[in-house]
C-alpha cells in the first residue's frame, strides 16, 4: 500500500476508524460493538453574500485611493461567480451601504506550505477536482459611493467612513442601488445596458437589465447631446449600428427641447448626418426584428422602428450618379453654389496655400471678383476672371499680389468645377427642407468619386449649419431657431490636426462650434475608427465618448478612458462598449441592443 487513503488508523485499546471497540468475554466468543455518539456539524442558519470584508492585510480608506485597502474573502462555493469589475455591496451597522467595483482577484495560501511539491502536483493530476481547502480567494475593492436613504430617497455621496471588518460583502442586484451608486440617470438617451465582461448585470426586477441613459432635460445641467459625443470603434466592431440606434433616440417624437429665441417654446430636434458610406438613409426603414424584442423595447421606452421624416439630400457634383435601392428615403437633389466660398474662402483653398497666399484671395482677389461680378458670381466666372492676363499684371505692378503667389492661387483653386453650381437647386434655397424640427437629413457622399470634392461638400454643408447657429444675424432663423444634431461618420477626414490653412479654420470653426454648442443648442455626433486623428481642440469638447472594439494602440491611448476600462478595448465582441461622460456617470461597460432599430445593411 503506498496511498495515504489505504491505510487504516488503529488505537492502542483496538479501536478503528469504523468507530467500533472490540472486547473477548471468551477465546472465540464475539463481542458487542458500540458505535460513538455523533454529532450534528452543520453550521446554524444560512449564508448570505459572497464573502466578508477582511482586515487581514489592514482595513482602511484613504483619500488617496491608492492607499486604500480594501479586501473581501470569497467563500469557496461563490468563487466561480465573482468576476472583475463586478459592483458589491458591503452595509454599515447604521443602515448605510457601501457601493464598490471588484479591481483584483488573487488566490493566497491560507496556510505556510509549499504547493509545488510532487506530492501536490500527482495528487492534483489524479483527482476530478481542485482541492482549495489550503487556498483562499481574495478580492479587492475599490470604493465608488456611500448609498443611504434620505426621507424615503436613495442618495449617494463619496465614500467617507471605513467599513467594519468581517461585514458580509452582496452582489449589487438591486436596479436603484446600481443606478444610483453608478450616477446612472433615471431618464434620458439609451445607449444600452449595464454589463460585467460582456455580460449582462442582472437584477430581480422586472426588466432585469440595467439600462443606461444619457441625461437630457435642462433639470440639471445641459442635455448631454449639446456637450457633443463621439462613437469610437474599429471595423466590425458595430460602430454604425450603435450609432444608428442612438440616433433613432434622439429622433423619438416625445423629445424636444426649449429655444431660448422663442419664449421657451419647445422644439424637436433636427439631425443632419453626413454619411460616406450611404448607410443612414435606412433609418427611414423597419429594423429586422420580432414582436417580443419589439414588445421589449417598448417596455423599457426605448424609440424603435424606421423614422419616416427621413430625406436623403444627394450632393449633384458632375456625372455622379447616386443609386438608392437599399432604401426607401425621399431624395432631394442639390448643389453648393460658388455664393458660399465668399463666407468660407478655405473652401477653394485646397490644402496647399500658405498664410501669404491665403491672405491675398480673401483680401484682395475675391473682393476684387465680388466688385465685378456680385456676391452671386458663379466658381466659372471666377475662373475666367483668374484668366486675366492683365489682371494678374495689375496686381504685381501695384504690390497688391506678387506674380508668384497670384499663379500660385490659380493652381490651387481649380479642380472645384463639378462641386459648384451644378444643374440643381442651390442648398441655400432649401434650408427649410435641409433643416426641419423632428427630421433626419442624411446627406451621402459615397457616389462621388473623388475624395476632395466629397470633402469640400461636407465641410461647405457642415460650414453652413455652424455659421448660422453661432451668428447673431443669422440669414436663416430656421437653422437658428432648431435644436441640431451634426452627426458626422469618418470624422477624422474631415476634422484632423494638420499645418494648413484649410486644416486651421475648420478646427477653428468647430472647436467654436463645440464651445457654444450647448448655449445654442448645437450638438456634435461624430464617428471615427482614428479618434487620435481628430484635432485635438475639438477632441477636448467631446463630453461622451463610447468606445468599441478598437485594435489600435494609439486609437485606444487617444480616447482617454480610465485605464481599467483601457485594458478591455481590445478584447471586447461586437455591441459591446464602454461609456466615459464624466458629467453623466462613472465610467461603465455596455451592451448595445443586438437587434438595430431600424434597418441595417445591404441585405
Amino acid at each position: 500500500m503506498t496511498d495515504l487513503e489505504d491505510f487504516t488508523e488503529f488505537d492502542g485499546d483496538g479501536a478503528t476508524e469504523e468507530g467500533t471497540t472490540e472486547t473477548s468475554a471468551g477465546d472465540d466468543q464475539p463481542t458487542e460493538t458500540d458505535d460513538f455518539e455523533s454529532y450534528d456539524v452543520t453550521p446554524s442558519g444560512r449564508d448570505s453574500g459572497l464573502g466578508v470584508l477582511s482586515a487581514g492585510g489592514g482595513l482602511q480608506i484613504a483619500e488617496d485611493g491608492d492607499e486604500t485597502n480594501l479586501r473581501a474573502y470569497i467563500t469557496a462555493e461563490n468563487r466561480g461567480v465573482v468576476r472583475l469589475g463586478a459592483y458589491l455591496i458591503a452595509p454599515y451597522p447604521d443602515g448605510e451601504r457601501l457601493f464598490c467595483r471588484v479591481t483584483k482577484l488573487e488566490y493566497e495560501q491560507t496556510f505556510r506550505a509549499d504547493d509545488a511539491t510532487e506530492i501536490h502536483a500527482r495528487r492534483a493530476m489524479r483527482s476530478d477536482a481542485i482541492d482549495e481547502e489550503d487556498f483562499k480567494l481574495m478580492a479587492t475593492l475599490e470604493p465608488v459611493a456611500i448609498l443611504s436613504e434620505d426621507d424615503g430617497t436613495l442618495t449617494r455621496r463619496m465614500t467617507d467612513r471605513v467599513p467594519k471588518p468581517e461585514t458580509v460583502v452582496q452582489q449589487a442586484r438591486e436596479k436603484h442601488a446600481l443606478k444610483t451608486g453608478l450616477n446612472i440617470p433615471a431618464d434620458g438617451v439609451f445607449l444600452g445596458h449595464l454589463s460585467v465582461g460582456g455580460q449582462k448585470v442582472q437584477t430581480a426586477a422586472e426588466p432585469p437589465t440595467i439600462d443606461y441613459r444619457l441625461k437630457d432635460a435642462y433639470d440639471d445641467g445641459d442635455p448631454l447631446v449639446f456637450r457633443h459625443s463621439l462613437i469610437a470603434g474599429g471595423t466590425g466592431s458595430g460602430k454604425t449600428h450603435a450609432a444608428k440606434n442612438i440616433l433613432r433616440q434622439l429622433l423619438d417624437d416625445d423629445r424636444s427641447y426649449p429655444i431660448e429665441t422663442s419664449s421657451g417654446r419647445e422644439v424637436r430636434p433636427a439631425v443632419v448626418q453626413f454619411d460616406p458610406q450611404d448607410e443612414y438613409a435606412q433609418m427611414h426603414d423597419d429594423g429586422e426584428y420580432d414582436g417580443a424584442f419589439a414588445s421589449t423595447l417598448e417596455g423599457e421606452g426605448i424609440a424603435h422602428g424606421g423614422h419616416d421624416d427621413t430625406v436623403a439630400f444627394v450632393p449633384k457634383v458632375g456625372a455622379s450618379s447616386y443609386a438608392a435601392s437599399h432604401h426607401r428615403a425621399e431624395q432631394v437633389e442639390f448643389t453648393i453654389p460658388f455664393s458660399m466660398v465668399h463666407d468660407n474662402p478655405w473652401l477653394v483653398a485646397g490644402s496647399g496655400l500658405n498664410d501669404n497666399q491665403y491672405s491675398a484671395l480673401v483680401n484682395v482677389l475675391l473682393n476684387r471678383f465680388r466688385d465685378q461680378y456680385g456676391r452671386d458670381g458663379t466658381y466659372e466666372q471666377f475662373c475666367s476672371f483668374m484668366d486675366d492676363p492683365a489682371l494678374r499684371e495689375e496686381l504685381d505692378e501695384t504690390g497688391r499680389v506678387h506674380e508668384a503667389t497670384f499663379d500660385a492661387i490659380s493652381r490651387r483653386v481649380r479642380g472645384f468645377g463639378p462641386v459648384f453650381d451644378q444643374d440643381a437647386h442651390s442648398i441655400t434655397d432649401r434650408v427649410h427642407e435641409f433643416v426641419r424640427p423632428g427630421r433626419l437629413t442624411v446627406v451621402p457622399t459615397y457616389h462621388i468619386a473623388e475624395s476632395r470634392h466629397a470633402e469640400t461638400v461636407v465641410l461647405a454643408l457642415a460650414s453652413l449649419l455652424v455659421d448660422q447657429k453661432l451668428s447673431n444675424d443669422p440669414t436663416y432663423d430656421r437653422i437658428k431657431e432648431t435644436p441640431l444634431i451634426v452627426g458626422m461618420d469618418e470624422a477624422h477626414n474631415f476634422l484632423t490636426d494638420a499645418d494648413t490653412v484649410q486644416a486651421r479654420k475648420v478646427i477653428g470653426k468647430f472647436t467654436d462650434a463645440a464651445k457654444q454648442g450647448r448655449k445654442e443648442r448645437l450638438g456634435l455626433f461624430l464617428i471615427t475608427q482614428d479618434p487620435q486623428d481628430i484635432a485635438d481642440p475639438v477632441f477636448k469638447q467631446i463630453n461622451t465618448t463610447i468606445v468599441l472594439n478598437l485594435g489600435d494602440e494609439d486609437a485606444i491611448s487617444a480616447v482617454n478612458i480610465p485605464s481599467n476600462l483601457e485594458s478591455k478595448v481590445p478584447y471586447m465582441e461586437k455591441g459591446q462598449m464602454v461609456v466615459y461622460s464624466p458629467d453623466n456617470s462613472e465610467p461603465v461597460e455596455l451592451v448595445g441592443l443586438p437587434h438595430c432599430v431600424t434597418r441595417h445593411g445591404r441585405e
